[in-house]
């Protein structure tokens, strides 16, 4: 099904005149007809019944008035068959017994610019969880306009089997009228099902954090991806997954971003003591390194001067105590020996 644009129909404004001009002339022929129509004779009857018929079915061309805003569409079928999409702004006319169809008028995600259908009544809550809309029939546009879905956030397992609780936002719009309406039963409740679908697909490929061995460009090759440190990467791959599935229902996906990512929280206390562990394990490699430097230094410094002599064991105990010293979590107390050299 391919979108067919309606582009010679814009003369909404033109067929209201001419219907305006046309019943003021009907009232006219028939105030005329009742005051001198008994010198016509025999077309006084055919006349009469023209004009009453006029009256009485001449605003049926009205229902064929249609008036679009920017940025929207209205996909019209005549007796079941796809006549075509009006497409920008303007006043338009076409065949009145033409009707708009839009599956998805009525469907409200959770998403910013979404198309109520132009109904803004307001809805009473009854009890037993019943609701009534005070608002009319829902508007049967179809909005072009780029639209942000932010979809529940997912509790989903990682490549490493721990569970992650990932939210995105997916900025989209319609650029097929005819495939969004016709090609699928509810174009938004279809993007956003691709939209959980997509994301579960790509998470399961990347570790929450850089693991070792893993694979998550499928080239053989273990590398550094991960959810966190590669959020650009997993987004463009999440927006080129949902735009392969949405394809076929006319739908663009311009943007995907991570907007939420954590551990569950069954697992997050105990991976955050494991990052605090991971954390203080490298602090503790740093100074470990340095203070080897430092007593590497102390003592060529020592030797180069040749201010002390020192055997095998007191060296022993120097290293000792500079270690203690420079690694410790704590100042050390020196305890200072005024006697003799040993």
């Amino acid at each position: 099904m391919n979108e067919k644009v309606l582009n010679k129909n814009k003369n909404g404004m033109l067929v209201l005149l001419l219907v305006i001009l046309g019943y003021a002339a009907g009232i006219g022929g028939v105030v005329f007809m009742a005051a001198f129509g008994y010198f016509l004779g025999w077309l006084f009857v055919p006349i009469m019944i023209v004009l009453i018929a006029w009256l009485a079915l001449g605003w049926i061309l009205l229902c064929g008035l249609k008036v679009l805003k920017p940025q929207e569409a209205l996909v019209l079928t005549l007796f079941g068959k796809y006549v075509g999409t009006l497409k920008g702004e303007g006043f338009y006319w076409v065949n009145p017994f033409c009707t708009a169809v839009n599956p998805a008028a009525k469907t409200k995600l959770n998403q910013s610019g979404d198309v109520d259908g132009g109904s803004h009544g307001k809805s009473i809550v009854l009890n037993a969880g019943q609701q009534v809309n005070m608002a009319e029939m829902p508007s049967k546009k179809v909005s072009l306009k780029i639209m942000t879905l932010n979809n529940a956030r997912q509790k989903i397992n990682d490549c490493l089997g721990n569970p992650v609780e990932i939210g995105i936002a997916v900025m989209w719009r319609v650029t097929d009228t005819a495939k969004a309406v016709f090609n699928v039963d509810n174009y938004k409740e279809y993007l956003s099902l691709q939209c959980d679908s997509a994301l579960r697909n790509i998470v399961r490929i990347y570790p929450y954090d850089v693991a070792p061995n893993v694979d998550t460009t499928g080239d053989g090759h273990a590398d550094e991806g991960s959810l966190r440190g590669s959020s650009e990467v997993v987004a463009a791959r999440i927006r080129d997954e949902i735009q392969s599935k949405v394809a076929e229902a006319g739908l663009e996906i311009i943007e995907a971003r991570i907007t939420y990512l954590a551990y569950a929280p069954e697992i997050a206390a105990v991976m955050l003591q494991r990052q605090q562990a991971s954390a203080i394990i490298d602090a503790r490699k740093m100074i470990v390194d340095g203070a080897v430097g430092m007593v590497e230094m102390a003592l060529e410094r020592l030797n180069e001067g040749q201010l002390v002599n020192l055997d095998e064991e007191r060296k022993a105990a120097m290293v000792s105590n500079l270690l203690v010293v420079l690694c410790g979590n704590h100042d050390a107390q020196p305890i200072v020996n005024t006697g003799s050299l040993y």
